[in-house]
């Protein structure tokens, strides 16, 4: 049953389009910041995506105070802390993130943790428990067509010693500012465009159809996944095709504000314990799981899944399909989208091509059910459930 009541919260401001990078400098000075901290990864710093970035602001006499680029592909607590320490060290007096996920959940974890005034950030964990604190300004550049984290208000930050990804829950975490330029994504690899592409479908499909769903960020799902399905196969054929990249940049932030304002569902449960417990990359556990969990649901969420059949496959296709068939159809138009993106990229089907072993399935189950995310998701799901899903799709 649907939520009678609901809340809806989008804070961030949206750069948009053509030479939105070099707007960066402004949205600094109206934030008051003049020593921002430039936080990246290695992997961005080689490739030259960060310099464009950094020349963007440069130009505009808006210098970093310093850069930090020593983050993983999965965000931890240790790097937070370093983050913030780093923060205090040099006088920065804002952040500017560019990359993926990775870097700008540890962006708003440092954050969080400067503007609580803590050391730790495993200090401040829970779900909407603290206060705004002390203003830190925060611009945020997203790297890849995915995640949507420029627009949540939520941070997964791994908990090393234990092994499991935690979600740091709160409006405060949510960016000032996000920045969606097609340059920052023309080089990304196509497995990995075809990879985030198919995390922001997730969150679309997800949180339109979870037991938070609310009408308002249904409205963003529909149009995010109508933006993907006419955009990620041509995004990843076509790399440098920047309408295709800014329109692939545009959904994945409209999922990201749907599912922060709704929530997810098993296919994020389950792949946050994949991470967690296996390491593998979020997207690619996400495009793994996808097609089985939407079919595990099927029986309860399936005129849910009929009302999405018009934004993937189309209206005539839609009003082709039997009504008492539409539910089906669109997890098929899905299952076929993932079949034609592992053709073209290889992205993987199976846990056993991300190195998944058997042995580990029972902890994934068990670490799984305990995510959060699993209590929204239309359909009960037991830890011996997502046992034998995870054996199926082995």
């Amino acid at each position: 049953m649907k939520p009678s009541y609901f809340e809806f919260q989008n804070a961030v401001k949206l750069l948009c389009g053509k030479n939105a990078l070099e707007r960066i400098p402004d949205e600094l000075r109206h934030l008051e910041s003049t020593r921002p901290l430039l936080l990246t990864d290695a992997v961005l710093l080689r490739l030259g995506v960060t310099a464009v970035v950094r020349d963007a602001m440069e130009s505009e006499g808006c210098a970093p105070a310093a850069v930090f680029t020593d983050i993983p592909v999965d965000s931890s607590l240790s790097v937070v802390n370093r983050i913030a320490a780093v923060y205090r060290e040099c006088k920065c007096d804002g952040i500017v993130a560019v990359g993926g996920g990775s870097v700008i959940d540890s962006a708003k974890g440092a954050r969080r943790a400067l503007s609580q005034e803590a050391n730790d950030i495993l200090s401040l964990s829970g779900v909407e428990n603290l206060h705004c604190g002390r203003h830190v300004p925060f611009i945020v550049i997203p790297t890849t067509a995915g995640t949507g984290s420029e627009c949540t208000g939520v941070a997964v930050i791994r908990n090393e010693e234990q092994g499991v990804k935690m979600e740091f829950l709160s409006p405060f975490v949510e960016p000032d500012v996000a920045v969606l330029d097609a340059r920052m994504t023309l080089r990304l690899p196509a497995r990995a465009t075809a990879s985030t592409g198919i995390d922001a479908l997730c969150h679309a499909i997800e949180a339109a159809t979870c037991l938070q769903s609310n009408p308002l960020s249904s409205a963003y799902c529909c149009a995010a996944i109508r933006l993907i399905s006419a955009n990620i196969v041509r995004a990843v054929q076509h790399g440098a095709d920047a309408e295709a990249r800014l329109n692939m940049a545009m959904a994945a932030t409209m999922a990201g504000i749907a599912f922060s304002n709704s929530m997810v569902g098993a296919v994020h449960a389950v792949g946050h314990a994949l991470g967690g417990v296996c390491h593998v990359p979020h997207a690619e556990a996400m495009g793994i799981l996808l097609p089985h969990v939407l079919r595990y649901n099927l029986p309860v969420a399936a005129e849910d899944y009929a009302r999405l059949l018009p934004d993937m496959a189309g209206w005539e296709r839609a009003a082709a399909t039997p009504a008492d068939q539409r539910g089906e159809a669109m997890v098929q138009t899905v299952a076929d989208l993932l079949e034609r993106l592992h053709q073209l990229v290889g992205i993987p089907l199976r846990l056993s091509e991300v190195g998944v072993t058997e042995q580990e399935l029972p902890r994934v189950a068990k670490t799984a059910v305990n995510d959060g995310a699993i209590i929204v998701n239309p359909r009960a799901m037991s830890e011996q459930q997502v046992y034998e899903l995870l054996r199926r799709v082995f």
